[in-house]
């Protein structure tokens, strides 16, 4: 059955289990109503007999017949009917007299012969003197009987049965069930089609965003969008969710499209220089030691470019799935001086220094935030000319550690401020210098790793300067 259910279309399970509910609910309401009329006939018939009970005991105590003579008298039920229902026609009415035993010593002549059942447990409760109400049956129907003690004003002298034919309840109650079966009926088939119409009306929207995403897929082209829902719903929601999805892999496609194509053009330069200096050698044009040194050495300085470059690009790989960082607290001005001695040999005639204002102890991934550091100073060295000067600052306030690093190069354009963190992205002085274009997407992802971040300001012909901000609670004062 749940096999069967799941192939159904999923407006037909909607439809289907909105009917079984409302069936359900109206089952019980039917249940319920048919249960609260028929206690209230019920209770209204056992009142009557009570009344009349309590009527005839006093009516017998009045009298001075013998009790064969009283329940003969054809006035007797006229006399016994409680005053609530004077007027109206006569209901038969059942009235018997049982001594102790339970055999009945007396009975009404409307019982024609017949004589009412009496339950041991009612007799025995009557002759201690309390009385109760049972159904019975009693020839072909059923009746209400109310058992109840007939005392002669000084004892128990027996069981006064007073019962009523329960026909006309039973035939009301027939006439209701019926119309509450019919109306149950006719509320559910309006059920079934009125929840096949909504669930296809509420679906409307969700086929209409699968038939735009099928066109997508076939069309393979992510810069369509689903129209936009007119409703401020979970049908709008869904759609605003849709089109942020396809605007995503619109952008992962487009930078994964761009990111192949750098990639391949990164790769051609280094192969193809080191592919001519192995045709050089083999076809021994450079036979001289030191030509031969030279190409080597080219194709040494192009095999360590690319190594670079497959490391940086394992990184940024391994920071798009969840590299986890090491945190643990260091020295943050230790970091820049160790930065700056590595880095002083390389400067060819520009002046490196630091500039430290005070002592910062830093709770973060040392090792990741010196290669940030290093690819900084590296790059701000390739871009300054002999004779320039770049400095590397560390500074602190009660919010966060910054490092910079400032030189007095050529700067950036600003045409390219916006896309110097892009992978790859080299403006026309980085093409000159060199570099695969990773070493600042590789700084931004640091930075962006302990939950700060790096921008950049730069004024062309003055220099320019890079920041990392790392804020929390790593920075504090020594």
């Amino acid at each position: 059955m749940s096999v069967a259910l799941r192939r159904l279309p999923l407006r037909a399970r909607l439809a289907l289990g909105y009917s079984l509910f409302f069936a359900a609910v109206l089952l019980l309401l039917t249940a319920g109503v048919y249960w609260v009329v028929r206690n209230a006939l019920l209770n209204e018939v056992a009142q009557e007999l009570a009344a009349t009970a309590a009527l005839i005991q006093q009516d017998f105590l009045t009298s001075a017949g013998s009790l064969e003579n009283y329940l003969d008298d054809p006035d007797l039920l006229v006399r016994a009917l409680p005053p609530g229902i004077e007027g109206l026609e006569t209901p038969t009415l059942y009235v018997q007299v049982a001594d102790a035993r339970g055999v009945a010593v007396a009975t009404s002549a409307s019982l024609r012969g017949q004589h009412l059942p009496l339950d041991p447990a009612l007799r025995q409760a009557a002759m201690a003197g309390r009385a109760t109400g049972a159904v019975a049956d009693l020839g072909p129907g059923r009746v209400m009987q109310f058992v109840a003690p007939l005392s002669d004003g000084t004892a128990v002298i027996g069981v006064l049965q007073v019962a009523q034919p329960l026909r006309g309840v039973e035939q009301t109650l027939r006439v209701l069930l019926a119309g509450l079966t019919v109306t149950a009926v006719v509320a559910v088939v309006a059920a079934v089609r009125g929840g096949i119409w909504i669930a296809r009306r509420s679906l409307r929207p969700v086929e209409e965003i699968a038939q735009t995403a099928r066109q997508i897929v076939r069309a393979s082209d992510l810069t369509r969008r689903v129209g936009a829902a007119v409703t401020d719903d979970e049908i709008g929601e869904l759609t605003t969710t849709v089109n942020e999805m396809l605007a995503r892999l619109e952008q992962l496609f487009t930078a994964q499209r761009r990111f192949v194509a750098d990639v391949s053009h990164e790769l051609r330069t280094p192969l193809t220089a080191m592919r001519g200096h192995l045709e050089l050698l083999q076809r021994g044009i450079t036979r001289g030691s030191a030509a031969q040194a030279e190409s080597v050495a080219d194709m040494l300085r192009e095999v360590n470019r690319l190594s670079r470059m497959a490391n940086d690009l394992l990184l940024l790989a391994q920071a798009e799935v969840g590299l986890q960082l090491r945190r643990a607290p260091f020295q943050m001005d230790e970091l820049v001086l160790e930065v700056v001695r590595e880095l002083r040999p390389l400067a060819s005639g520009v002046t490196l220094r630091p500039e430290l204002h005070e002592q910062v102890t830093y709770v973060g991934d040392r090792d990741r935030l010196k290669q940030a550091l290093l690819n900084l100073v590296a790059n701000a060295l390739n871009h300054t000319p002999a004779g320039g000067e770049v400095v590397v600052t560390l500074e602190r306030d009660t919010r966060e550690a910054r490092l910079q690093v400032r030189d007095n190069g050529p700067g950036i354009a600003p045409e390219d401020l916006p896309h110097v963190f892009e992978r790859f992205y080299r403006g026309n002085h980085a093409h000159r210098a060199g570099g695969a274009g990773l070493g600042l997407a590789i700084v931004q992802w640091v930075a962006e790793a302990h939950g700060g971040g790096v921008d950049v300001a730069s004024t062309p012909g003055a220099g320019a300067t890079f920041t990392i901000h790392l804020p929390g609670s790593g920075p504090s004062q020594a």
